[in-house]
């Protein structure tokens, strides 16, 4: 098998085997397997993660995609089934792999500051430039793909409580101003956001490139402070919390050193998602955040968690999705996040899922010789 690691194995499995296949409807993932396509044709490869699959492997499935008839979904399936065979993610530890969710908030912005829209949402600052192995020091984490560079020497970037305490003030890197503190930073958490300014004007932020820190949850924190309940943790448990203890909140939130910049994306459409990692739109419930390291965007992947029901009415999670996506907390191959979408209606969606899941990687049959 190509891409052998020591963690986790892949494992050749029928269709039969992936629970609810036959009561998946595919259709939506077929305008995003257009887009990549589109991207790719215009030289701009995904980079390959461990695993060794590459971008030209993926490029058969994208180019027989545009002739299916996605109206019917068994048509939709069987497209997969005859282009892909499935592998089973298998960790060597025997655990099964885990999902959370994230999705697009969106956020009341204005142009300019005042007594109550104080809260920056920055671009990226000049001072801050990619490390790789060429140009980090030896003294640093490898971690760090980010860092400072003052008069020649390179360190680490101030963390979220330096800048929250005026490190980029008066350098005009603002995009826009929020009232509150804690919404922001659930949206660099996120990642991107939908900007609602109070004439009606709404616009997008993504990603442009981060501090550097390592992410370290607040949830996390509170639960080995006792503060929360391990069975009840979620996104809205956090901000309660938050709501309850004012004088606490920047303690708490500069625990997680990683800060986020942003930069403003076009709104195609406020019907699609999102543009990501990947550079085409996310596909609310049919998009997966992968670690990028092992995982290479654009390929299929089937996730099935039994416990995740509140996505389905009530129905075990099961669904074919797209690797778009990637995230500092997405770390592991049996690790996903999942979109549910934009708004505040996603977000109550995203918030709770914290679910142990199967795993399934479809590999084009070309490539899948290589696995066999």
């Amino acid at each position: 098998m190509t891409g052998v690691d020591p963690e986790f194995r892949l494992e050749e499995v029928p269709f039969a085997a992936l629970p609810g296949w036959q009561q998946d409807d595919p259709a939506d993932l077929f305008p995003a397997l257009s887009a990549i396509l589109q991207h790719l044709r215009r030289g701009k490869p995904y980079r390959t993660g461990k695993l060794g699959l590459t971008a030209s492997d993926l490029l058969p499935l994208l180019e027989q995609a545009e002739s299916v008839d996605t109206s019917d979904p068994a048509a939709s399936r069987k497209f997969f089934e005859e282009q892909c065979l499935p592998f089973k993610i298998s960790l060597s530890s025997g655990n099964a792999g885990f999902v959370t969710a994230f999705y697009e908030p969106e956020l009341e912005v204005s142009h300019t500051p005042d007594d109550v829209w104080k809260y920056p949402i920055y671009r990226r600052p000049d001072d801050l430039i990619d490390l790789d192995e060429s140009n980090r020091p030896d003294c640093m984490d490898p971690y760090y793909a980010f860092g400072l560079e003052r008069e020649g020497e390179i360190s680490p970037y101030p963390d979220r409580g330096e800048i929250d305490r005026g490190y980029l003030d008066g350098r005009g890197l603002e995009i826009a101003w929020a009232k509150s503190k804690v919404d922001l930073f659930f949206v660099h958490v996120q990642g991107a956001a939908r900007l609602r300014y109070a004439d009606g004007t709404i616009k997008r932020i993504t990603y442009s490139a981060k501090a550097g820190h390592p992410f370290s949850p607040i949830g996390r924190l509170l639960l080995d402070r006792g503060e929360l309940d391990p069975a009840t943790v979620s996104m809205q448990t956090i901000r309660q919390w938050l709501r309850d203890h004012p004088e606490q909140v920047d303690e708490v939130l500069w625990h997680n050193r990683s800060y986020i910049f942003f930069r403003e994306a076009d709104v195609e459409s406020l019907d699609l998602g999102p543009i990501a990692a990947a550079k085409v739109p996310l596909v609310a419930g049919r998009s997966l955040a992968v670690d990028r390291l092992i995982h290479t965007f654009g390929f299929p992947f089937y996730i099935a968690s039994q416990s995740l029901t509140h996505l389905d009415e009530g129905r075990s999670f099961a669904r074919l999705m797209l690797a778009l996506d990637t995230g500092s907390a997405i770390v592991g191959p049996a690790r996903g996040d999942i979109f549910t979408g934009s708004g505040d209606l996603a977000g109550e969606l995203a918030g709770t899922v914290r679910n142990a899941a199967d795993f399934y990687i479809l590999i084009p049959r070309g490539a899948a010789e290589r696995f066999r």
